[in-house]
């Protein structure tokens, strides 16, 4: 496309504030993460007990989105993000603490959920501040930055993990760099500016609560797009049980269970580099469904694998077909919401990721634990596949979806 703009969004100062504060805070909850699983696995050699972390961090989510997306609709959204980042910063200390004491895996579970707070505060405020810091007709290339810089920290914060743990034998460290990202987080995002329009008045009622809700359900799209995404990591996700793979299967140790982690990151860098130097996709929703397909197909091999680089090779393959899907269902999400709900639904969009990824992680652990973890893969793997053919037949609309910067705000009644 003649004029198009690879970096339209980072030429304005606010954006890229936001998009280095967003990167800084994914780094620390991404080494954070590496290390949970590892010192989990090394003290209780459960995957049930990975699961579980998982699940303690998903739970918080589940109950606090839609008030958090309430919160970042009615309060300032940069304050309700470094609160938010505060408080993610204290549960990384409390952990470290809990490390160097050896303290009782149930306290863990504690500071995770805290964490799953933060992040239940965090998700709803990020997403929405980035319409108050571009232009509409740059929502598009800012989703796709976004994209990048999440999966340069989802690269750089479990490599760090894994060396931080392979160097020093122990996982203190790692901790006290997951709560210096959080607060380096709070301190950048400081000079923005948000470009507030007149707000519609939120009112602090159970309606207003469940607006979010109705209007994904009312605007088939985003509710075929965000399904998709959902259905498919749930069950196709291997990211909870890389700690068993490593150790058990490939046996690459800790600095390998790093790199596993950053695989699917790599790929998908790759990935949103390539998308913000092309003109928009044509058909993204055709692109969606065969990406999603693709991501579950990848998943297959990589559970069938007991080769180290071929094992990298498909995670990081299922990061690039995964990062269309977050493209994808980000810039609907901007593009039809109004700017007074999409801190709302922004909320109803981060249950539905925190379920594909907390849900799944504990998913993938009772399945491990039934099963075993190699059939819980390809089974997961073969069930995303499905998922596409179900949502296909429900939502024959999203194929032949059209490009996403021609499209405009959801003709839905409003239901705030």
């Amino acid at each position: 496309m003649e004029g198009h703009d690879p970096y339209a969004a980072l030429r304005y100062r606010d954006y890229r504030c936001l998009l280095a504060g967003g990167v800084t805070a994914s780094i620390g909850s991404e080494i954070q993460a590496v290390v949970v699983g590892w010192e989990l696995y090394e003290r209780t050699g459960s995957a049930w007990n990975l699961g579980l972390a998982y699940l303690a961090q998903f739970l918080p989510v589940l109950l606090l989105a839609l008030p958090a997306g309430q919160a970042a609709d009615r309060y300032s959204r940069k304050l309700v993000f470094q609160l938010a980042q505060t408080a993610a910063a204290l549960a990384s200390l409390a952990l470290a603490a809990l490390s160097a004491l050896e303290g009782p895996v149930e306290l863990v579970y504690v500071c995770l959920l805290l964490a799953g707070t933060a992040r239940a505060f965090t998700a709803p405020a990020r997403a929405s501040l980035l319409a108050q810091v571009v232009p509409l007709d740059t929502l598009a290339n800012a989703v796709t930055w976004n994209s990048t810089g999440w999966q340069i920290a989802n690269v750089t914060g479990p490599a760090l993990g894994g060396l931080v743990i392979g160097a020093t034998g122990h996982a203190l460290l790692a901790y006290y760099l997951a709560a210096a990202c959080a607060l380096a987080c709070v301190s950048v995002l400081t000079p923005i500016q948000p470009h507030v329009a007149k707000r519609i008045a939120v009112a602090r009622s159970f309606e207003s609560l469940l607006a979010g809700l109705r209007f994904v359900w009312r605007t088939k799209l985003l509710l075929a797009a965000i399904t998709l995404d959902l259905f498919a990591v749930l069950f196709g996700g291997a990211v909870a049980l890389l700690p068993i793979f490593a150790k058990d299967i490939l046996d690459v140790g800790p600095t390998g269970l790093g790199w596993l982690r950053a695989a699917p990151a790599i790929g998908a860098v790759v990935m949103a580099i390539l998308l913000s130097h092309r003109p928009p996709l044509r058909r993204p929703g055709r692109a969606l469904l065969l990406a999603v397909a693709g991501f579950g197909a990848a998943t297959v091999v990589f559970g069938l694998s007991e080769n180290f680089a071929l094992s990298f090779a498909m995670l990081g393959l299922t990061g690039a077909l995964d990062n269309i899907s977050v493209v994808v269902r980000g810039t609907l999400m901007q593009t039809l919401t109004p700017d007074h709900m999409r801190g709302r639904v922004a909320a109803v969009n981060t249950v539905f990721i925190s379920s594909s990824n907390e849900l799944g992680g504990f998913e993938s652990g009772v399945a491990a634990r039934l099963f075993g973890p190699i059939v819980a893969v390809v089974g997961g793997g073969a069930a995303t596949m499905l998922v596409v053919v179900t949502v296909l037949w429900r939502w024959p609309q999203l194929y032949g979806l059209g490009p996403l910067h021609k499209l405009h705000s959801a003709q839905v009644e409003d239901p705030t």
